[in-house]
């Protein structure tokens, strides 16, 4: 590997950890919330890692891997919220192919945004299955802690899922309280195991 890769491949580091810093722009809208675009890729990462036990037949690494840098653009272009969307267009393939020029796995990194926009395969529907459960979590955790506004959100991220598995897990998501886990596991839970 040539001196100059290796310093691409830095300079690429470096801004995928930029990413820490972006603030996910909805949850000014939102009124309640805040999560940086790297907290949301972990989420989605961490979620498409459950679909793909879920759903053996797909291709695991693709699914993670797409999920892991379908927002890596928005080092460059900021988080865009819906309504934004409608007024100013953010050529993010543009600034994933500047991001990765001259890198050998440029290509991968590209063809894997590429197809996560295109929809078009089994993996890029449960990426982008994975990246609205990322948001529902978020809801459904200000909705038990009292706050009214995401009970107007969830109605639209829940029709945006397009797979079977991930309005499975939205659904049981809603039906489980944010704290369920922790009070089944705490030092005085009921059933006397702690």
């Amino acid at each position: 590997m040539k001196n100059t890769e290796m310093q691409k491949i830095a300079h690429l580091l470096f801004e995928a950890k930029i990413l820490k810093e972006i603030p996910r722009s909805g949850y000014h809208f939102l009124g309640a919330g805040k999560e940086s675009v790297a907290e949301h890729c972990f989420s989605t990462t961490f979620i498409a890692y459950v679909m793909s036990k879920l759903e053996p037949h797909i291709n695991a690494l693709k699914l993670i891997s797409m999920c892991l840098v379908h927002d890596l653009a928005e080092a460059r272009t900021g988080d865009l919220n819906y309504v934004q969307k409608n007024y100013v267009h953010a050529d993010e393939m543009r600034a994933l192919t500047d991001a990765v020029d001259g890198l050998d796995f440029g290509g991968d990194l590209t063809e894997l945004v590429r197809e996560f926009n295109a929809d078009e395969s089994a993996e890029a529907r449960l990426a982008h299955d994975a990246d609205q459960l990322a948001l529902v979590l978020e809801l459904k955790d200000l909705m038990d802690i009292g706050y009214q506004p995401p009970h107007t959100w969830i109605e639209h991220v829940m029709q945006r899922l397009k797979t079977e598995t991930g309005r499975k897990i939205a659904q049981t998501v809603m039906d489980t309280r944010r704290d369920e886990w922790w009070l089944q596991n705490s030092v005085d839970s009921p059933d006397g195991n702690n």
